[in-house]
Formats: structure tokens, sequence, C-alpha cells
């Protein structure tokens, strides 16, 4: 197992404004710049997953990928298990971005906690292909998933 740990980082949050009147019209969240050294590996893949209402991805782990997540649609909870057997539960939503790091070898789960579906985008230090089978199954059995509900 990795000695590495999960981390969050809170995201830069800056409002955009109309060109015609300057009145806010929306919003953008810095998730990655190559200067800003919030990510060790630059990212070899970037994806958005979708989690539909009420549902949970993982738990799992990858044996040779890092990841780092941030929800930029609905809102979801993060379940990370540290190699000490402890859950750590982080949420993440596009009014408060956060940038959770899974660095291999550490089970992870996220669970969407609205009625709509939810959307995380995922930046990775190594991409994906169809036939990697680098992705191991666990469970979360002795972790109570229904306090979200």
């Amino acid at each position: 197992m990795s000695k590495e740990s999960f981390s969050v980082t809170k995201l830069e949050k800056h409002d955009t404004k109309s060109t015609v009147d300057k009145h806010i019209n929306g919003s953008l969240t810095l998730v990655w710049r190559d200067w800003d050294n919030i990510i060790k590996n630059h990212p070899k893949m970037v994806y958005v997953t979708s989690v539909l209402p009420g549902e949970i991805k993982g738990p799992h782990l990858h044996t040779k990928r890092s990841s780092y997540f941030t929800c930029v649609h609905g809102k979801v909870v993060f379940v990370i298990k540290d190699n000490m057997g402890k859950y750590h539960e982080i949420i993440s939503d596009a009014n408060e971005p956060n940038l959770i790091y899974v660095p291999k070898n550490v089970f992870s789960a996220h669970m969407n906690l609205v009625k709509e579906t939810s959307r995380i985008l995922t930046l990775a230090d190594i991409a994906w292909r169809p036939n990697d089978e680098e992705m191991k199954d666990g469970n979360f059995t002795d972790y109570d998933w229904l306090k979200w509900k």
C-alpha cells in the first residue's frame, strides 16, 4: 500500500462579470494551473464522470494512477479510507469547490447527495486504457452510507 496520504485543497473561485454593465453573471473556479504546484504530476488525462441521485461509485483503488477530483455540478461526498483503516469524508460542490487528491493504492468512493445528477471533474496522472486492469474493487462494509440518505 502507498504511504502517501490523500489531501484536500480549497480552490480559488472568482465572480465573472458582464462585459456590458459589469453585473455578476457567473463564476470561474480555478482547478489547475501548471505553476500552482498543487498537482505533483501534471495530468495526462482529464474527464468528467457523472453520478446519479443517491448512487455510490466505488469503493475502489488504482494501483498505478493517482487522481484529483472536484465536483463541478451537484453535490457529492468523497469517502476515503486511509492506510490505517480510518474513513475521511469530504463534501464537494460548485459552491464550495475542493480539489481532493487520492493517491494510488488508496481506497475511495463518492456518493451523490442531491436529487439531480452530479458531475465530477477528474485529473489523472496516468491516462486510462480500456484493458489496463489496474483498478481493484473494495468494500466499505463497516461504513454507514445510510447517514447520507
